[in-house]
């Protein structure tokens, strides 16, 4: 428990730091003074220090690099001077033109002079980016073609899929239909049976009671009929 308080409270004295030094004069806005936030803000300025670690590094890496750079354009200016008694303020403007894109294209290669033996490896390196580049561009464009042939085909098998799934809810809808109608209509012929069945037998009782002979009602007359025998 001591542990995390005294791990929270550097934390807190960091942020608090970091705040005063991100705002300057100005009010630091009020915050909650919460685990949560002071995480967050703990964070922040952690990675604030690592950004301002790195560009300072990378100006250091400029200011050395224009130091190299400025000590090499002296260099080639003395050089001019005494061997060919060549200087800036007289030389033609083509030749200015000349070294300065000399000038640009080490600065855009980062050789550290302007030497043909800086040049060439740099091209070099430069040449074997560009390859590289280029091949896997084509391998990303190859896999893209490849992407576009299976999304296609995808596309058409899912259309082919919607028609074949529309097709079929049609069917079914008419197959349905005639379904409920089959139902309806033997529920007809079914309540009808049971209607003639009723009314013969009703009628039956009735003929009894009027004292017809049972030989001959309908079912003794089918009895009969299906064994060849006349009433």
């Amino acid at each position: 428990m001591q542990e995390e308080l005294a791990g929270m409270e550097a934390k807190l004295e960091k942020v608090a730091s970091w705040l005063k030094k991100t705002f300057g004069d100005q009010p630091i806005p009020p915050y909650e003074a919460d685990a949560r936030t002071v995480d967050i803000l703990y964070e922040l300025a952690e990675c604030n220090e690592s950004r301002d670690g790195d560009v300072r590094l990378l100006i250091e890496d400029m200011k050395q690099k224009a130091e190299e750079y400025e000590s090499d354009g002296t260099y080639l200016q003395d050089l001019l001077t005494e061997s060919l008694n060549l200087s800036f303020s007289n030389m033609s403007k083509g030749s200015t033109s000349y070294l300065n894109t000399l000038v640009d294209t080490a600065l855009a290669l980062e050789t550290k002079d302007t030497s043909l033996a800086s040049f060439i490896p740099a091209i070099n390196d430069l040449t074997s980016e560009l390859d590289a580049a280029d091949s896997k561009n084509k391998e990303m464009e190859l896999e893209l073609s490849t992407l576009r042939k299976k999304l296609t085909s995808a596309l058409v098998l899912e259309k082919r899929l919607q028609d074949d799934l529309k097709k079929t809810e049609e069917l079914l809808v008419v197959e349905k239909a005639k379904a409920d109608n089959r139902t309806q209509n033997m529920k007809f012929l079914k309540d009808k049976v049971e209607d003639f069945k009723f009314r013969i037998k009703a009628a039956e009782e009735q003929l009894s009671l009027c004292g017809m002979d049972a030989s001959l009602t309908h079912e003794s007359l089918v009895n009969l009929s299906e064994v060849g025998v006349s009433p």
